[in-house]
């Protein structure tokens, strides 16, 4: 009986066992890469919706390294300038129009806070909802943020005319609103 378990044993799955599983065909046989951004599916014959995620994922890279140094990151941008656009949000409220968790934007919220960017006061009428705000430091620290957006705006827009940028802008909005 152990010499049948023995040899029914499958290879170890150590280096050697993996080569020696493989053909000479898998070995010889070139690697097929997708294409960079802007070519084949990653191009003009792509599907709208993977185009519109990849190029979100190549602007929230871009836009992480501009304020890398800032000590910001792309998510806590975003709740600075909705704070800006509209004070006195609740954390539920940011959430809806940062595109974030609850609970993300809680841990943002709490960091902001620290930091001295933002500060919080109870809603008049309903006590235990807290209404947040950018304070000095906070706009301060959005204004270097902005500088930095706004040339990666700059470079999503290079090329366009007013009338294109104002085209892409309304079907944007229009693909967040029906969706």
């Amino acid at each position: 009986m152990q010499g049948k378990l023995q040899g029914s044993r499958k290879p170890s799955g150590g280096r050697a066992g993996r080569q020696s599983r493989q053909t000479s065909a898998e070995n010889s046989a070139p690697r097929l890469r997708p294409p960079p951004p802007g070519h084949g599916k990653r191009g003009e014959q792509g599907y709208l919706a993977y185009l519109l995620r990849q190029a979100q994922a190549a602007t929230r890279l871009g836009m992480e390294r501009a304020l890398a140094d800032l000590g910001v990151t792309s998510p806590q941008f975003v709740v600075l300038t909705m704070l800006r656009a509209y004070p006195g949000l609740s954390g539920a409220d940011l959430a809806r129009v940062a595109l974030q968790t609850p609970q993300t934007v809680g841990v943002i919220i709490r960091n902001l806070e620290r930091d001295g960017a933002i500060k919080k006061a109870p809603h008049p009428i309903h006590g235990r909802v807290l209404q947040w705000t950018v304070t000095r430091r906070g706009a301060a620290l959005l204004e270097q943020c902005r500088r930095r957006a706004d040339a990666i705006e700059r470079r999503l827009a290079a090329g366009l005319s007013t009338k294109a940028q104002a085209v892409i802008r309304r079907w944007l909005a229009k693909i967040a609103a029906d969706l």
